[in-house]
């Protein structure tokens, strides 16, 4: 799919905060959380980093956010890198976000479809980049790649 050049824009924000969590040691996944043309924050995933749980880049980009009042969330749009697992999913349709733009969806497919049914714009930019770090990624740390969407090795 061909993005606006505000949605590339942003997805390149997402991109380099994969790049940062790779460059850290951590798993290569960006996020970016916009409304009104403005970045609220950026986020990658932060699990390796912090001992973490539940820092998958876009629970990181909201964290990074701060608390904000509902108005700012139903107005905003989520870039992500990768396909929104359900803990980010359940993270976006908690808080009203009505936008998700996500680099790809090729090496895992996340909860898209749910995203869909409760009214989610899903847009889906198939970026090479994007594929190019998860194949990287996944190829020379399986377990941590396991670990990170719950599976088993």
């Amino acid at each position: 799919m061909t993005l606006s050049g505000d949605d590339r824009r942003w997805l390149e924000v997402a991109i380099a905060e994969a790049r940062a969590g790779r460059d850290e040691g951590g798993i290569p996944i960006g996020a970016a959380l916009v409304a009104d043309g403005r970045l609220l924050a950026g986020g990658h995933n932060r699990r390796v980093q912090h001992g973490s749980a539940i820092h998958h880049g876009e629970t990181n980009a909201l964290e990074n956010a701060g608390r904000q009042p509902p108005s700012v969330y139903r107005r905003s749009t989520m870039y992500t890198t990768l396909s929104p697992c359900d803990m980010c999913s359940g993270s976006i349709l908690l808080y009203g976000i009505p936008r998700v733009v996500i680099g790809e969806n090729v090496t895992f497919m996340g909860a898209e479809d749910h995203l869909r049914s409760r009214g989610v714009e899903v847009i889906v930019a198939d970026d090479e980049e994007c594929k190019a770090m998860m194949r990287e990624f996944i190829a020379t740390n399986p377990e941590l790649w396991n670990e990170d969407i719950g599976e088993e090795d």
